[in-house]
């Protein structure tokens, strides 16, 4: 295993924000409007029976890669980047909190950019002392993956204000996608990986993923190796229980979801096969407090024989259930399939992909996904929900 510290204070170097300031308030623009009678309240879903659906506020043409996070005080907040295209320089974090207690979103906020760099994959984390981070990457805009660092800005405020980016991750091509979890000792455990290629199919089979791990509260971190797990990226760690973690990942195969276990969250075994298909597409697993585990995915491989690496479509978008550790998959329901709103407009791509996944406090399933690019799609659901349904995709249990 190759494992290293990085002392945090010696990477930190503040990056240029607008007006220089050490704090910056979240900025908000124009809205753009919902598709497919979409609101930010969380409304019945017609296509979803017994489901609760809301398109969050948008404030750029295209969006992707949420992730969720319920704060100390019930709130919910979501977290995606957004801009015109992905990997061009106007790409932004943005932020949307849903309070306590409402089933209406709030206004989307910008809370991070740098028109010299293409921000991406952002992951929310509360500290014990309430201030909300945000990490995310950074790469020369429309080049490709392999220079990016990881980010973070901090918000004392609950999210009204936001320090300055610094560098927290500076190896080339680190890169982040998946939740913090907390570990034995409660050890800070952060998913990551290298992508070492400038795209997600030529050359990808050379990504990797390792575990930044932090026993004094993100000040200084090490790194923990994966064994045998070329190509395989964006790990989702579950901790089942005291040293009992499950981790499950993207395959640049497009072949299977993988999963490997740790009994420390740092020495893992080599991701083998899991039932579930992968396009080379983001998935997201979460524990359920029964112990159950549910992933959010894309019910499609895209694996071609002759190909190393390869990308399949990004539709249906599904959510399985677990009852023994992710290693059986016994029901698969459909959130959003091909034609939940064909045909499209034209210049519209078909895509529900990147999805995120957690159990509120109330017990409910909340998850998001990108919905076509247009925007972030939430969808408020529980265990049975998952019970009662059925997938078009390619794995049926």
């Amino acid at each position: 295993m190759r494992m290293y510290r990085i002392a945090a204070g010696m990477l930190l170097a503040s990056l240029s924000v607008a007006g220089n300031s050490q704090t910056k308030n979240a900025e908000s623009t124009a809205a753009v409007d919902a598709p497919d009678g979409l609101s930010a309240t969380l409304s019945p879903d017609k296509d979803l029976p017994r489901a609760k659906s809301a398109f969050l506020p948008e404030l750029f043409a295209s969006s992707h890669a949420s992730n969720l996070l319920q704060l100390k005080n019930g709130d919910l907040l979501c977290v995606w980047f957004s801009g015109t295209a992905e990997g061009q320089s106007d790409v932004a974090i943005v932020v949307s909190i849903l309070p306590k207690g409402s089933m209406t979103w709030g206004k989307t906020v910008r809370v991070d950019h740098d028109p010299a760099k293409s921000y991406q994959n952002p992951v929310a984390y509360q500290a014990p002392n309430g201030d909300i981070w945000i990490l995310h990457t950074a790469q020369t805009a429309g080049k490709g993956q392999a220079d990016a660092q990881v980010l973070k800005t901090v918000s004392k405020d609950g999210g009204k204000t936001w320090s300055a980016p610094v560098v927290l991750f500076a190896e080339a091509g680190a890169f982040t996608r998946q939740p913090f979890v907390h570990g034995e000792r409660n050890d800070l455990l952060l998913p990551t990986y290298y992508s070492t290629s400038a795209g997600i199919t030529k050359g990808a089979e050379t990504n990797y993923p390792v575990v930044k791990l932090s026993a004094d509260g993100g000040q200084t971190w090490k790194e923990c190796a994966v064994p045998k797990a070329e190509g395989m990226v964006q790990m989702s760690i579950v901790k089942q229980a005291p040293g009992r973690y499950a981790a499950f990942y993207r395959s640049r195969f497009a072949d299977k979801i993988h999963r490997s276990t740790s009994t420390d969250g740092c020495n893992w075994t080599a991701p083998v096969p899991t039932p579930l298909p992968n396009n080379n597409a983001s998935i997201q697993a979460a524990k359920l407090r029964d112990g159950n585990i549910v992933v959010v995915f894309n019910n499609t491989s895209g694996h071609k024989p002759g190909h190393v690496t390869q990308s399949g479509e990004r539709v249906p978008v599904s959510i399985a259930l677990s009852s023994d550790g992710g290693v059986t998959w016994k029901y698969v329901r459909d959130m959003e399939t091909r034609d939940s709103h064909a045909p499209l407009p034209k210049g519209q791509r078909m895509e529900y992909s990147y999805p995120a996944v957690l159990q509120l406090a109330n017990g409910k399933i909340m998850a998001s996904y990108t919905y076509r690019r247009l925007g972030i799609k939430t969808v408020l659901i529980d265990e049975n929900w998952i019970k009662q349904g059925t997938t078009t995709g390619e794995y049926k249990p």
